[in-house]
C-alpha cells in the first residue's frame, strides 16, 4: 500500500510539472503565468501589470506591489492610458500601471541589453499605445525594447500638505516618478525571463518623458537601476520658480502645496478624503491648473538638479542627449515682435536686453534666430548644461547631438528659415516613417536607420559607435563636440554657443540669492 501511495504521489508531481510546463511566448513574472504573442522573430506582450491599480485609497500614493492572479494573464493588447485630457488609441483609465515587451531573445539565457521606453506629453499626457511608439523596429536591432506608462497631470502629480502628512517620508507630488522607478525596480526583477540583462538597462524618452530621464538620472532611488540614458529634448536643470516657464519648469514642495490646496477649493472639496471620492473622469486635469509637474521634493528630486550635479550627486552614467534646430517653433514667445519684446522682459528681467542682444529679432519678424532664445531656455541650455557639469564632475561618457532633419523649404515662403521642431525626432529613432508616404525622403529613411543604429549601440555598450556609422566623439569641456544628425552625420561643434554663454550668465544669476529674490 505504501508503495502504491508514493508511486501516486510521483504521478501527482509529475502531472502538476506538466500543467505548470510554460507554453511559447508565456514567461512567469511578478504576479504570475503571462502569454504574449509569438511571431517569426519577437515576441511581443502588451499590457503587464507591473503595479497596483492606483485607485480608491491608493490614489495620490507611490505605487503598490503587483497583485498575483491566477491561471495564464493574456498580455496581447495595450492597456488604458492614464486619465489626461486626450484620447488616446487604447482608451484611458486610473488603472494604468502597465508595460509593454518586444524581445527577439529565444531564450531567457541571451542576456540582451535593454532600452526602456519613457513618453513625452508635459507630464499632461501620453502613452505607450501611440503607433509611433511601436518598438519592433529598434528590438529586431538586438535589443528588449520595454515602454512603461505612468500617471499624468495632476492625478501623478498633485502634491498637499495633507498627502504630505500621510506619507512616511513626509512629502508629495511624483507619483508619476515614482511610477517610473517602480517600471524600472519591476525589469530589473523580472526582464532576465524575456531574455534582457537587468545590469543594462538604458532608460530614452523625449520632452516631458526626456525630462524625466534627466530627473532619474539625478535621483538616489534609482541607484542600481539604469546602466545609461538617453535624453531626446529634455533635461531640468533650472532653478525653482513660483511662476513656471519652459525650462524654468520646477517648483519647491512648499511652493506645490499651496497649487494643491488651491486646486482642491476649486473643486469645492474640503479634503483629500473628498478629492479621493470624485470619479477620475470628473477631476480637471492638464496644464495651467497647477499641480501637474514634477517638484524639488526632496526625495525623489533632492535638489536644483543643477547643484546635484555640480557636487556629483547623481547617477554617473554614460548618456546620449540632444535636442531638435527649432524647437522654438513649438514653444514660441511671441508671434510678433513687440509680443516676443515683451515676454522675452516679463521672464528674464534684467538679462532681457542681453538676451535680445544675442538671440535679436530681424526684419520686424521673430525669425529662427529669436526663437532659438525659446529653444535653448527650454532644451539647449539644458542638455548644454547636463554635458558640461558631468563631463566635470564624473567619469562616464557623454555625447551630445543636434537634430536637423526636415523637408526643403522654399525660398522666399514664411517657412523658409524653419528648421526641426519639437518631437519630429521619435519616428526617425523608432524607425517607424511611412515608406510609402509621399513626404517620406530617402534621406529620411536613411537618417531614421543611423539613429536607430547609434541608439541601440549605445544600449549595448554605452557608446554610439559601431560599423558603419560615422565615428562620434565624446564630448568633453576642452573640446566641446557635437554630432549634427540631418542629412548625414556629421560632427561640428556646439550650436549657437556664444549666445548659450549669455543665457548661462542669466542662469546663474536666478540661482543667486538676488536672483531668486526676483522670481518671487
Amino acid at each position: 500500500m505504501k508503495q502504491i501511495n508514493f508511486l501516486l504521489l510521483l504521478v501527482a508531481v509529475f502531472l502538476l510539472g506538466a500543467c505548470t510546463k510554460l507554453q511559447p511566448g508565456q514567461v512567469k513574472v511578478e504576479g504570475g503565468i503571462i502569454q504574449g504573442t509569438v511571431t517569426e522573430d519577437l515576441t511581443i506582450y502588451k499590457g503587464i501589470p507591473f503595479a497596483a491599480p492606483p485607485v480608491g485609497d491608493l490614489r495620490w500614493k507611490a505605487p503598490q506591489p503587483v497583485q498575483k492572479w491566477e491561471g495564464v494573464k493574456q498580455t496581447v493588447d495595450f492597456a488604458p492610458a492614464p486619465m489626461q485630457g486626450g484620447n488616446p488609441a487604447s482608451g484611458k483609465s486610473e488603472d494604468c500601471l502597465y508595460l509593454n515587451v518586444w524581445t527577439p531573445a529565444k531564450s531567457a539565457k541571451e542576456k540582451l541589453p535593454v532600452l526602456v521606453w519613457i513618453y513625452g506629453g508635459g507630464f499632461s499626457f501620453g502613452s505607450t499605445s501611440d503607433p509611433v511608439h511601436n518598438g519592433e523596429h529598434l528590438a529586431r536591432k538586438g535589443v528588449v525594447l520595454v515602454s512603461i506608462a505612468y500617471r499624468v497631470g495632476q492625478l501623478g502629480f498633485l502634491a498637499h500638505p495633507e498627502l504630505s502628512a500621510e506619507n512616511p517620508s513626509g512629502v508629495s507630488g511624483n507619483y508619476g516618478l515614482l511610477d517610473q522607478i517602480a517600471g524600472l525596480q519591476w525589469i530589473k526583477n523580472n526582464i532576465a525571463a524575456f531574455g534582457g540583462d537587468p545590469n543594462k538597462v538604458t532608460i530614452f524618452g523625449e520632452s516631458a518623458g526626456a525630462i524625466s530621464v534627466s530627473m532619474l538620472c539625478a535621483s538616489p532611488l534609482t541607484k542600481g537601476l539604469i546602466h545609461g540614458a538617453i535624453s531626446q529634448s529634455g533635461g531640468s536643470f533650472g532653478p525653482t520658480r513660483p511662476t513656471t516657464y519652459p525650462g524654468e519648469n520646477m517648483k519647491t514642495l512648499e511652493q506645490a502645496e499651496q497649487d494643491g490646496v488651491t486646486y482642491l477649493q476649486r473643486l469645492g472639496a474640503s479634503s483629500i478624503s473628498d478629492l479621493r471620492n470624485i470619479e477620475a473622469d470628473m477631476l480637471p486635469q492638464g496644464m495651467g491648473m497647477g499641480g501637474g509637474w514634477p517638484i524639488v521634493d526632496g526625495y525623489v528630486i533632492p535638489d536644483d538638479q543643477y547643484k546635484l550635479y555640480e557636487a556629483g550627486k547623481y547617477n554617473d552614467i554614460p548618456v546620449l542627449i540632444g535636442y531638435n534646430s527649432d524647437e522654438g517653433l513649438s514653444f514660441p514667445a511671441g508671434r510678433t515682435p513687440e509680443e516676443f519684446v515683451e515676454s522675452v522682459q516679463r521672464r528674464f528681467g534684467p538679462y532681457a536686453d542681453s538676451l535680445l542682444k544675442a538671440y535679436p529679432l530681424t526684419d520686424n519678424a521673430v525669425k529662427r534666430q529669436a526663437r532659438n532664445l525659446m529653444r535653448d531656455a527650454a532644451f539647449g541650455w539644458h542638455t548644454w548644461s547636463w554635458a558640461r557639469l558631468q563631463t566635470k564632475t564624473g567619469q562616464s561618457k557623454v555625447f551630445l547631438y543636434y537634430f536637423d532633419q526636415h523637408a526643403q523649404r522654399e525660398e522666399g515662403s514664411p517657412q523658409a528659415d524653419h528648421g526641426t521642431p519639437h518631437g519630429v525626432d521619435v519616428p526617425y529613432v523608432f524607425k517607424n516613417l511611412d515608406p510609402n508616404n509621399a513626404n517620406t525622403t530617402q534621406s529620411d529613411l536613411q537618417i531614421s536607420e543611423i539613429m536607430a543604429t547609434y541608439w541601440t549601440n549605445f544600449a549595448k555598450n554605452g557608446n554610439p559607435n559601431g560599423e558603419g556609422v560615422t565615428q562620434w566623439p565624446a564630448f568633453t569641456n576642452e573640446n566641446p563636440q557635437a554630432m549634427y544628425l540631418g542629412p548625414d552625420a556629421r560632427v561640428g561643434s556646439v550650436p549657437d554657443e556664444s549666445s548659450l554663454n549669455v543665457l548661462d550668465a542669466y542662469f546663474a544669476w536666478r540661482r543667486s540669492a538676488e536672483g531668486a529674490e526676483w522670481a518671487k
